[in-house]
């Protein structure tokens, strides 16, 4: 049991590390009320009045209908390759047999090396292949996407189908299926936490997702959300409530979604990290 005072200062800690993460968003609730010149005088002070003006200005800069479009192209696209390559793989590595341990456990090791990797230090040379392959706009985007996202896809998918119990696997041969009808029909149904989970993360890397955005796209008409703050900043000025109000459009949906969706990361983040 614990104890009163315990019990008091555990919801302390709680109210207090909400409050932190809660803050920067309230801040920037406010920030977008206000003028660029109010936010570089006084950006903690309450908006001298609650107006409109940025948002009004957001859409008129924006096209938000290409934005979506484009970011939502891209999500599905990268989602579609990296799940398939991603649950062939792991679906390898975790259910079939290997009469060599040693080359199931170094292709889980090569797979997930990618977490100790930041995407972002391979910049260039992913830049250099999509330069050499001629990938350019959106495509230019799509698998480096898919390609980041690897490692923690296999992490979470590998994990989740070794603790599957292996009767399963047995009692589906027994019963006259071969390896695909035992992946799509038996082992893909049973995978929705966990691919629910990958999804969601998935989308949440793309949405926010800027250095490659940046770097990989050159035409205005082929933009991503990420990329939309960025009009407001010229090379002399900067329109302050222009980028916080366009921020705040742009991760409102963002929100959403994930208040959708969380008991589905509580879940596929529970399954995926239990080994059996």
């Amino acid at each position: 049991m614990i104890s009163k005072k315990n019990k008091t200062f555990m919801y302390i800690v709680i109210i207090g590390i909400t409050l932190m993460v809660v803050f920067p968003l309230l801040w920037m609730v406010l920030l977008s009320f206000k003028t660029s010149g109010e936010i570089m005088a006084s950006p903690l002070s309450l908006p001298k009045s609650f107006n409109f003006d940025n948002f009004r200005h957001a859409m008129d800069v924006l096209d938000f209908v290409s934005l979506y479009k484009n970011t939502a192209v891209v999500c599905v696209l990268a989602l579609a390759i990296e799940l398939v390559c991603t649950f062939f793989s792991s679906f390898v590595i975790a259910r079939m047999y290997f009469k060599n341990k040693r080359i199931q456990t170094g292709l889980f090791s090569f797979f997930i090396l990618g977490l100790a990797v930041s995407p972002f230090i391979l910049l260039f040379p992913v830049y250099k292949i999509n330069v050499f392959f001629h990938l350019t706009g959106i495509w230019g985007l799509i698998f480096p996407y898919a390609a980041s996202s690897v490692a923690f896809n296999t992490l979470l998918l590998v994990n989740y189908f070794k603790q599957l119990p292996t009767e399963i696997d047995e009692a589906a041969v027994m019963d006259g299926c071969s390896v695909w009808t035992l992946m799509f029909k038996v082992i893909l149904p049973m995978s929705k936490p966990v691919l629910a989970t990958i999804i969601i993360f998935n989308v949440l890397y793309i949405w926010n997702e800027f250095p490659y955005a940046s770097v990989m796209l050159r035409d205005v008409s082929e933009y991503t959300l990420s990329m939309g703050a960025s009009f407001f900043k010229g090379t002399y000025t900067v329109d302050y409530g222009g980028i916080v109000a366009s921020s705040l459009m742009i991760i409102v949906p963002e929100l959403i979604f994930y208040g959708f969706f969380q008991k589905n990361i509580v879940e596929g983040m529970t399954a995926g990290a239990v080994k059996g």
